[in-house]
């Protein structure tokens, strides 16, 4: 029988999923048992063969991770995690600590979302009022120019000139925004695009400060999962950099593991790789020394989190009135090029 095509989950999507199982397992229910009960509950037709598929494969194989392996819905990651929840008895655990890890990664995607949709839709009205006023306007106020004898020059001439030939080439204009929407949705809707614009904006001095926030906020969060689960320093390093999606943090972390496997602490590789500094190298120090290294890597992650949101909330205080003051300049200057000279004209008559 052929295995049916599902969707991947979302982050939320995921963070439900955890939190529904992390209850079950506390509640001493099997995970057979768990997904034959979510199975009874759910009407949702995508869910539904989600749940069928798991549950065929958890009679099967008896292996919850097995189950979500065959659905091909959930990232390597949270895989590798069910397995070792699994090895080690701490599957309950584990899944209560991969909610919230989901939770966290879709509220890093959300304010992602915030502070680009606010400012794209902003930039795309002001394109638009500016296309208007080059190709229907501008023609407008030349006629009255001709009628009165005189003929638009300087600023007021060039940007008719663009709009006239904006209005020759329409259908390059068109195609030119339909390859702008495919890119902007091949960047935020497919798993490649997003990898790629990461690295990428990774490389400008403006955005990289930001983007090693991202992958800290990760490694942290990943770190306490993994280290709560039993791991050792040296695996859960090993598996929290397949989660890191930076050039530069990803150097770090090689730096980290050799550090690591010359016998250092992972305080100190952590340090020596600029990783963590200041507060948080403080606390990662504290946490290694009194053994709750999982639950300070949890509290950083925190931490970042909020840095991470309020600078976005930054961002989009600062660009809601710099876009309006851009807008309200550049249409003014375009219609302050027509309007003085034919205030002139007409005070002439």
């Amino acid at each position: 029988m052929a295995t049916p095509t599902l969707t991947p989950l979302s982050n939320m999507e995921i963070s439900s999923f955890c939190s529904q199982m992390a209850m079950i397992l506390h509640s001493g229910i099997s995970a057979m048992e768990g997904i034959s009960l979510m199975l009874e509950e759910t009407s949702d037709g995508e869910e539904t063969k989600l749940l069928k598929l798991m549950d065929e494969t958890l009679q099967s194989t008896g292996s919850f991770y097995e189950a979500l392996t065959a659905t091909e819905a959930f990232p390597d990651y949270m895989l590798h995690m069910v397995q070792i929840g699994e090895y080690t008895g701490k599957l309950d655990e584990v899944m209560d600590a991969l909610a919230s890890h989901y939770e966290r990664e879709a509220s890093i995607s959300q304010s992602i979302k915030n502070a680009v949709t606010y400012p794209l839709i902003m930039v795309f009205m002001m394109l638009l009022v500016i296309l208007v006023l080059m190709t229907k306007v501008m023609p407008i106020f030349n006629q009255v120019f001709q009628q009165l004898g005189s003929e638009m020059t300087g600023f007021s001439k060039a940007i008719l000139d663009f709009g006239t030939a904006i209005n020759n080439y329409s259908v390059v204009l068109i195609a030119v925004i339909v390859l702008f929407v495919v890119l902007i949705l091949y960047f935020t809707k497919t798993k490649n695009g997003r990898e790629s614009f990461a690295s990428f904006s990774s490389r400008f001095a403006w955005t990289r400060v930001f983007s090693e926030k991202l992958a800290a906020c990760r490694f942290a969060s990943g770190m306490a999962l993994t280290l709560s689960s039993g791991m050792s320093p040296e695996e859960s390093l090993n598996l929290v950099a397949k989660l890191i999606h930076n050039d530069s943090f990803t150097s770090k972390l090689d730096t980290c593991k050799e550090d690591l496997d010359k016998g250092e602490d992972l305080y100190r590789s952590l340090l020596n790789a600029g990783i963590f500094s200041g507060i948080y190298a403080r606390m990662t120090s504290i946490g290694s020394k009194t053994g709750v290294l999982d639950e300070v890597m949890q509290e950083i992650a925190d931490k970042y989190q909020e840095e991470i949101d309020q600078k976005f909330t930054n961002i989009i205080a600062t660009l809601e009135p710099t876009l309006v003051i851009i807008l309200s300049l550049i249409v003014g200057m375009i219609l302050l090029s027509v309007m003085l000279p034919l205030m002139g004209i007409m005070s002439s008559l």
